[in-house]
């Protein structure tokens, strides 16, 4: 089956997962949801993922989920770039989530980042997802 927007795909699984308690959810595996994986393990949003071969040429990613005194790290996942509406930010204009508590993901010509490791890097790109 054909998805139109896996990163949102992800994104839900995560937040439908949070909501349940659930300690790790799974995802079909693609780099572009491995790298935002990444992204959110780097900044302490979640425990970790491991990729993992189903059958041949079937892989999928299992997320550990983070809590904190049993209330989920991740407050708020919200997707910025659709597929029918692309949203591209400039360094001078990247955005700061909730006066920079939170943070955005960007997809830069450099990678998949951070919009800190963006400003760091000196790179815009197409903002993905906004986490708090």
């Amino acid at each position: 089956m054909s998805m139109s927007d896996p990163v949102a795909d992800l994104l839900t699984r995560i937040r439908n997962g949070q909501r349940a308690k659930k300690d790790t959810v799974t995802a079909p595996a693609s780099n572009l949801r491995a790298n935002v994986l990444g992204v959110l393990e780097r900044e302490g949003y979640i425990r970790g993922f491991e990729r993992y071969n189903v059958r041949t040429g079937i892989d999928e990613i299992k997320i550990e989920l983070k809590y904190y005194d049993g209330e989920p790290v991740i407050h708020e996942i919200n997707r910025v770039s659709r597929p029918g509406c692309r949203v591209y930010s400039k360094i001078k204009d990247l955005p700061k989530v909730y006066n920079g508590l939170g943070i955005a993901i960007l997809s830069t010509p450099r990678g998949v980042m951070s919009d800190a490791e963006a400003r760091e890097a000196n790179v815009g790109g197409e903002v993905l997802c906004q986490v708090f």
